[in-house]
This record gives structure tokens, sequence and C-alpha cells, in this order.
């Protein structure tokens, strides 16, 4: 065997003894090679590919630098936020995660001579949100994604324009009570003095008509039980009674079962609309490039639901299985005539067939055909609020 052979027993020792990461003053970052000890780096450094990479770099030592120090912010900086995303962490456990990888580019080649120094460079350039605390520095990740700006703006819109819902509806129900306040006349009680021409003659007060009557309306006798204070005036004459004949009773018709269902139904299902809509054995559309051209606008079925917001796709293609948030993820419509499931609003759960589609409004009509609305037919349904059935 020749000595560069890939199964000879030094080509295998020298294999595992390379395995993880070896001491950093032994590694020569010009030419990217880790020697295991003293000697392997003293005569890497006598070596003549050491010796022309050094001339490259000395006439422009200062290109050298900006690339290694670009190499090792772009690397430090994505796996900052892949892996830890926005949340607030100490700049040592991202630090120690990078350089666990054998092949990272050292501190050593960069425009930086700490750590530190590096942590105060990303907040300066508004990479990073850094604060200093009494156990040293911590680093947040600030998104710039288009994507991401455009969701939280999307939220703030929706935001304040509940708010201004808020407000117009505070304001107009405050116009109403100044209106009503300003028609209502105000009534000031008149007192009267309590004269009777008889001191035997009792006073009669007709509690019916809430006022009260002395002199000429206690002329009637008094010893009669109809001017009783505790009870109401007799009425004289004959008392006419109404003819059963002239205005026969409505008879109300009774409600079925099935039609009381259908309104508890109804009523309950109107305030059913909620913040997500993922439901397995749904046909969904990835919509976020963050996973590369790869995945982009492909098509998936929904396997598992996970915290109401996650999914676990298929996708239709390939086969291939991610774990995706549903604002990742868009629904599907289905060409008219298809089965689909309604996801959101007040006949969420139920499944139909799609009878046309506006594309003026973003709406479709449905005829619903399962449960007790069967047959029911809901017009300017959102495209969000329904998707294909897989």
């Amino acid at each position: 065997m020749g000595k560069s052979d890939f199964l000879t027993p030094k080509a295998i020792a020298n294999r595992i003894k390379s395995k993880g990461l070896q001491k950093l003053r032994w590694y020569c970052q010009m030419c990217q090679k880790q020697c295991r000890d003293e000697n392997g780096f003293k005569c890497h450094c006598m070596s003549e590919s050491h010796q022309r990479q050094l001339l490259l770099a000395s006439e422009n030592p200062q290109q050298f630098m900006d690339y290694f120090s670009q190499e090792f912010r772009n690397d430090f900086v994505e796996l900052l936020r892949r892996r830890f995303g926005t949340k607030r962490v100490h700049n040592n456990i991202v630090y120690n995660e990078y350089i666990s990888h054998r092949e990272h580019v050292h501190m050593n080649a960069t425009q930086w001579e700490t750590l530190t120094d590096f942590t105060k460079w990303l907040g300066r350039e508004g990479l990073c949100k850094v604060d200093e605390t009494p156990k040293g520095w911590y680093i947040q990740y600030i998104d710039r994604d288009p994507e991401t700006i455009k969701r939280q703006e999307e939220l703030e819109r929706k935001k304040k324009q509940d708010l201004d819902d808020e407000e117009r509806t505070a304001k107009f129900i405050e116009e109403q009570v100044k209106r009503g306040k300003s028609e209502k006349e105000e009534e000031t009680p008149v007192y009267t003095e309590l004269n009777r021409e008889n001191e035997e003659e009792k006073v009669v007060f007709n509690l019916a008509k809430g006022a009260s009557a002395s002199g000429p309306s206690s002329s009637k006798p008094s010893g009669s039980l109809a001017n009783n204070a505790l009870k109401p005036p007799a009425v004289t004459g004959p008392v006419k009674r109404k003819d059963p004949t002239l205005n026969p009773p409505k008879d109300k018709k009774k409600k079925s079962a099935l039609d009381e269902i259908i309104e508890m139904e109804e009523k309950k299902k109107k305030t059913e609309r909620t913040d997500h809509w993922l439901h397995p054995e749904i046909v969904v559309k990835i919509i976020t490039k963050k996973l590369g051209e790869k995945y982009y606008k492909k098509k998936a079925v929904v396997k598992e639901v996970i915290d109401r917001y996650t999914a676990i796709v298929k996708l239709i293609d390939s086969g291939d299985k991610l774990k995706l948030d549903q604002t990742h993820l868009e629904t599907v419509i289905p060409v008219p005539g298809k089965q689909v499931l309604i996801l959101n609003g007040g006949y969420k759960g139920n499944f139909g067939t799609l009878e046309s589609i506006n594309e003026k409004s973003f709406s479709a009509t449905i005829v619903i055909s399962s449960g007790p609305l069967t047959g029911r037919k809901v017009e300017g349904l959102p495209y969000e609020d329904f998707s294909k059935m897989a």
C-alpha cells in the first residue's frame, strides 16, 4: 500500500486525532490549516505554501482582514438569527456555539480583538440590541426581514383600526347621551296647599293617576269602597268587554327540535372567530422564502396540528415533511364543485361544496354539506376562511 492510502493505519490514526477542536495557537488562518502539535505547526510555517500565502497577505493585509471580518460577522449573525431568533441571550453562549464548528473563522484574524468589542460593534451598526449587565453582555437579534416587517405593520394597522372603531363608537354614544339630555325637559314639581272645606270630609288620593284630590273631588260618598286609597277608582257605567271574535289570538307556531337546534347553533357560531385556522387533512400552500426556492409556493397536506398555530405538513410533490407556523402557510382555493372545509367564522368546522368564486371581493359562495345546516348557502366567505380538502 502507498503512504497516502485512505485505509492505512497511519491515515486512520491521523483522522481520529484530527477530530474535534484543536488548540488555537497551532491554527493558521491564512492557510486555514489546523496542526496537532507544536512541531507540526513549525513545519507548516516553514513550508513553501505558507510562505507564499504570507507574501500574498503582505501585499494588501487590510483586504484579507476585511474578508475574514465579514465572514466572521455573517456566520455569527446567521447563527444568532437561526438558533435564537429574537430572544435575548448572553453573547458568550452564542460565541461558544459558533466556535464549536471546526471550520469557523477565528476572531484573532478579524478587526475585533475581543468578543466585547464585537458585541459593541453589533450594537452600533444596529444589527442587534445590546445591553451590559453584571453577568456580562447580552444581545438580541433585530429581525429586518421584509416579510416580518410587513406582518408587524399589518398587526399594528389592525390594532390601530380596532382602536379607531372603539373611539368612534364611544364618541357616538357620548353624542347620543348629550342629545338625549338636551331634548329632555326638566319637570319641576308643583306644590299646592292641602285644603278641605269640611273637617268631617275625607281626603281621597287617586294613586292610579298620581295626583291628590281635595274639595270637589271628595264630593263622592266617603263610605264608598271604590275610592279607597288602596284600590283603583270605580268605573261608572257598563263595562265593555272585548269580543274575542274581533281579534282572534294568533296561534304561535311551535318550533320543532331541529329548528331549535339550528337556531342555537347559529347564535353560538356568530361569535366563533379565532386567530388560528389550521386543521388536519386540508391542503395549504407554503408562502415563506426562508426555506429556499425548493419549497416556495409548493402545496402540502396538513398531517398534524401542534399548539393550534403550528402544523406538520407533507409536500404533495416530494413527500417531504416540514414543521411550519401558520403565518408561513395560506389556504388553497379549489375549482368550483370541489369539497372544502370552513376553517373560521360562524360556520367553522362544516364541510361544504364550492359553488362560485367572486374575484373582486376575494370571497366565495359555499353550500354546506354536513351537520344540521346541510343545504344552506353561505355567500361572501373570505378566501382565508376555507380551504381545499386533501
